[in-house]
């Protein structure tokens, strides 16, 4: 699959104008919205979804950016799971969020690029990946 999937992150920066990311995050998505399908899962509309006071402004937030929703392919959730267990017996912290692991395999087993600005994690866990991060 070709196109591109865009972290939580990325979205939350453009949609509350974060003074420090949102140019960069809205350049991002102009850029490879261009070029490629721009993509999220059921993760991460639940992780912008905090944004928003009602469902009808996430919808029209979402399709105002062209982004699709796929859904997760088992293979993202077992692949998840496993990259999560060898995380933690790698002592990694206990704080850190499962949701990353479901977004990570996600893109890992699609094939997808990743528009991101968390990527130590990314990085680490998933290097198939390619990730589209500030340099």
């Amino acid at each position: 699959m070709k196109g591109v999937l865009v972290d939580s992150n990325v979205l939350l920066d453009v949609f509350v104008d974060d003074p420090n990311w949102a140019d960069w995050s809205e350049n991002q998505l102009s850029q490879y919205g261009d070029n490629y399908p721009l993509y999220i899962n059921p993760i991460i509309y639940t992780e912008i979804s905090i944004g928003f006071a009602r469902i009808e402004e996430l919808e029209n937030a979402i399709s105002g950016c062209g982004l699709f929703m796929l859904p997760l392919p088992r293979e993202a959730l077992f692949l998840a799971g496993k990259v999560f267990l060898q995380y933690r017996r790698r002592k990694g912290a206990k704080a850190s969020p499962l949701p990353d692991f479901f977004i990570g395999a996600h893109a890992a087993v699609a094939q997808l690029k990743l528009l991101t600005r968390d990527i130590s994690r990314y990085r680490t866990c998933f290097p198939t990946v390619q990730l589209i991060c500030p340099k």
